[in-house]
């Protein structure tokens, strides 16, 4: 039986990962590897998080940890090269666009093993994005192109892939979201603290949302923090807003002395399904995540990004998705549009039906045979 190495470094890759596992198990006639890089190591990874997921643990836990984009990039090769040397996969996945992704594609084809990569041809154009550059070298030296929508096909076209070698499959990301917003439906969320703070805030107002923020564009500049927290304080003012704050937005808060103000709920990091069942429910989401923003066009939730690109042009087009910059009047105006009920009508792209993974596994095993 054919071995496939499914590569995760962070969380999100993990909820990218979850159903691809989920269809060979369906599937039968392929067997799989969980490499777990170490890229992030969160303590909430525990049995809950993978239970909650339906997947087993990592086979493999390589501990790459932190360290400049250099040192982890390369921890990561190294002891993927090394596992690879002693266990020889017949091909090796990676999803997004994390260190991981581009460390162990490298390795992967330098030891002339396939590499298909999920969630292909996502191109912002701003290459001050760590991210951007690792998934433009990772399309360079992939063999499998498993793309979520037709920029990304556009993309990959033009830099000269072969047709034969690009799949239309969907997205693992909404496969997840819907999976697990069908486990939510019958799940008892009465321990979870965004329960608590959901019912406050609909008690209040009737309706809040949620904010998510952690590009370092965004909230590692004193200026362009300060400018988005005035902008939140205003919309807060007509909507109570819940805030998981990032460590990374909450130390730079801090060290710019940015107050958000009474009408901001801040708390911690959120496990998956606690923050799904906050978000699913909110009147707008505001975020600069890319995840957030497919997974709030996968729900139909209205999300607004306060960035000024974005690699996922398709949630913007047929999605709920509005790209409004980091001006603090446009990101208001567009809040205020949403609470008039003038916000985006969007709907769920094509092939975003929760069964992408099984169409990758499908194509994969038919590569292999």
């Amino acid at each position: 039986m054919k071995t496939i190495y499914l590569v995760a470094g962070a969380r999100p890759n993990f909820m990218k990962i979850a159903p691809i596992v989920r269809a060979i198990q369906a599937h039968g006639g392929l067997s799989y590897k969980i490499i777990h890089t170490g890229q992030h190591y969160d303590r909430e990874m525990n049995d809950v998080f993978f239970e909650e997921l339906g997947i087993p643990e990592p086979d493999v836990f390589m501990a790459a940890g932190g360290g400049s984009h250099a040192q982890q990039t390369g921890k990561i090769m190294v002891a993927f090269e090394e596992y690879c040397q002693a266990n020889r996969p017949d091909a090796v996945l990676v999803v997004g666009d994390v260190n991981s992704t581009l460390a162990c594609s490298i390795v992967a084809k330098k030891l002339c093993i396939p590499v298909a990569h999920v969630e292909a041809g996502l191109r912002s154009g701003d290459m001050s994005m760590p991210e951007e550059i690792n998934r433009l070298v990772t399309d360079s030296i992939s063999d499998w192109f498993f793309v979520t929508e037709p920029s990304g096909t556009a993309h990959l076209k033009r830099e000269g892939k072969p047709d034969s070698a690009i799949h239309d499959v969907g997205h693992v990301m909404v496969d997840n979201v819907l999976y697990q917003a069908e486990k939510l439906a019958h799940a008892d969320t009465a321990g979870f603290e965004t329960d608590a703070l959901k019912k406050a805030a609909l008690a209040k107002a009737g309706r809040y949302g949620v904010v998510t923020l952690h590009r370092p564009s965004n909230v590692d500049d004193a200026g362009m923090m300060t400018k988005i927290a005035s902008a939140l304080k205003e919309i807060a003012a007509e909507l109570p807003l819940i805030f998981p704050v990032h460590p990374r937005t909450r130390n730079n808060m801090e060290k710019f002395g940015i107050d958000l103000g009474p009408n901001i709920t801040l708390l911690g990091p959120q496990a998956y399904m606690p923050f799904l069942s906050l978000w699913k429910d909110a009147a707008v989401v505001l975020t600069d995540s890319g995840g957030m923003q497919e997974e709030t066009t996968a729900l139909g939730v209205p999300c607004i990004t306060i960035r000024e690109n974005t690699e996922r042009p398709i949630t913007v087009d047929e999605g709920t998705n509005v790209l409004v910059g980091t001006d603090p009047v446009r990101i208001v105006a567009e809040a205020k549009k949403v609470l008039r009920g003038e916000g985006k009508q969007g709907r769920r792209p094509l092939l975003w039906d929760g069964k992408a993974a099984e169409r990758i596994v499908q194509i994969i095993a038919r590569l292999l045979a």
